[in-house]
């Protein structure tokens, strides 16, 4: 059963790194969903001999990407995969939400051969999820991050149960979205996966000074080893 938590800076690898993760996510930004990490957080995680995927997004917003952005992505995946990451998580969307097959074949054209390929929740603004899992598996994803197109997991269960059932043997569905230690077990009873994907964090409180002048909201989350442990923990008993 693999634990993959998604953290932002370097105080949160290393505690995701000392709360027992197997994988990482690393992105920047996760209070804007997650933007592109920066080179030397790959680098850090390489030194620690932590696998590690790269998100791929260089703006936070919407998923429809101009000509001129979806190149900078390219360039993006080529320097993450220089620096050793596992894989690149990428995600490409069309008005009405559907997947937009001609930017995601771009940008999966740069991903090296044995590299993973992650589709990312643009997958839960699809409008029908079943032809989305269909177009993710034709493009040679190796897995879906979803969240069943719901705010949370738990609230999403029946959507990736049915995802699960269709998908299996063909493309990894990976649970996530608000997954705790205390709910992890209802999580796993309900569906046969072997991974989930959390982000372990607690609230930091901000400096006033710099709330009132626009440099950060009221309260940033922070990756906590504690908690990465307790879902560990919890995923173990629920197996």
């Amino acid at each position: 059963m693999i634990l993959e938590v998604c953290i932002d800076g370097p105080e949160g690898l290393l505690a995701a790194h000392e709360g027992g993760a197997d994988r990482v996510e690393l992105c920047s930004a996760l209070a804007l969903g997650g933007l592109t990490p920066s080179p030397a957080l790959l680098t850090m995680a390489s030194r620690l001999d932590m696998p590690s995927v790269a998100m791929i997004r260089p703006r936070a917003g919407d998923f429809a990407w101009t000509g001129a952005e979806l190149a900078f992505m390219e360039r993006e995946i080529e320097t993450m995969q220089s620096l050793g990451a596992l894989g690149v998580v990428v995600g490409a969307s069309r008005p009405d939400g559907r997947l937009d097959e001609g930017a995601l074949r771009r940008l999966l054209s740069g991903v090296d051969e044995g590299r993973e390929a992650v589709l990312h929740r643009a997958f839960d603004l699809c409008p029908d999820p079943f032809e989305a899992l269909e177009t993710a598996i034709g493009l040679g994803f190796d897995r879906i991050l979803t969240s069943g197109g719901r705010p949370a997991v738990p609230d999403g269960l029946d959507l990736l149960a049915r995802l699960v059932e269709r998908a299996r043997g063909r493309i990894a569905i990976l649970p996530g979205g608000g997954i705790t230690a205390g709910n992890a077990g209802a999580v796993l009873a309900a569906l046969p996966v072997d991974a989930l994907h959390a982000s372990c964090s607690r609230g930091a409180a901000q400096l006033p000074a710099a709330v009132a002048l626009g440099f950060t909201p009221p309260e940033r989350r922070e990756t906590a080893a504690g908690a990465v442990r307790a879902l560990r923990a919890a995923m173990a008993a629920a197996r």
